[in-house]
C-alpha cells in the first residue's frame, strides 16, 4: 500500500526510476513515495532499465541521460517511449545532451533536482494542476516540460 501525505486524490503513478548514482536514486525513491507514488525499481544501466521496464510496466520513468553503461539514457528513453508506451522524463545536468527530437521524452528536470521541481513535473505529467509561472518569466525553473517550444527556449531556461 503506498505511503500518502497531504490531500492528493491523484492516482498513483508506477515509476521507474533510471539512475546509476545509487543516493540520488534513493533520495528520488523517498520523495516519490511520500508524494504517494509507487517506485517499481531503480536501473543503474540501460539493459536493467529495459528489462525493468519491459517486466513491471511503468506509467513513468525518470531517466538519467548518463548511465552506469555510458551515455545510453537517450537510447532508454526512446525504447521506453516508442515500444512500451511509458512516458519518460530526462533528468540531467546538460539539457544540451538532449537530441531534437527529446528521444520520446516529455520534459526534463534539471540536475541537482529539487523536491519542487519534481513535483512540477508530475504536475504537469498528471494534469493536477496547471503549471505555474512568474508573471516576470525570470524565476529559474527546474522542470521544463517538452511542449511547441523549440530546443534553444527550453535549454536556454535550464542554463
Amino acid at each position: 500500500m503506498p505511503r500518502r501525505h497531504g490531500l492528493s486524490k491523484v492516482k498513483p503513478l508506477r515509476i521507474l526510476i533510471v539512475e546509476d548514482e545509487f543516493l540520488i536514486a534513493l533520495e528520488l525513491e523517498s520523495l516519490l513515495q511520500d508524494i504517494g507514488h509507487d517506485v517499481l525499481g531503480i536501473a543503474a544501466s540501460s539493459q536493467e532499465a529495459i528489462a525493468l521496464s519491459r517486466e513491471l510496466s511503468p506509467d513513468l520513468a525518470f531517466v538519467d541521460i548518463h548511465l552506469a553503461d555510458g551515455l545510453t539514457g537517450i537510447d532508454v528513453a526512446r525504447h521506453l517511449s516508442d515500444q512500451h508506451h511509458v512516458t519518460v522524463l530526462f533528468m540531467t545536468a546538460n539539457a544540451k545532451r538532449i537530441p531534437e527530437d527529446f528521444a520520446g521524452a516529455r520534459g526534463v528536470i534539471a540536475k541537482p533536482y529539487t523536491e519542487r521541481g519534481v513535483k512540477e513535473a508530475l504536475a504537469y505529467i498528471t494534469s493536477e494542476q496547471e503549471q505555474k509561472k512568474d508573471a516576470s518569466g525570470k524565476e529559474r525553473m527546474t522542470f521544463i516540460p517538452f511542449d511547441e517550444k523549440g530546443r534553444e527556449d527550453s535549454s536556454s531556461q535550464l542554463s
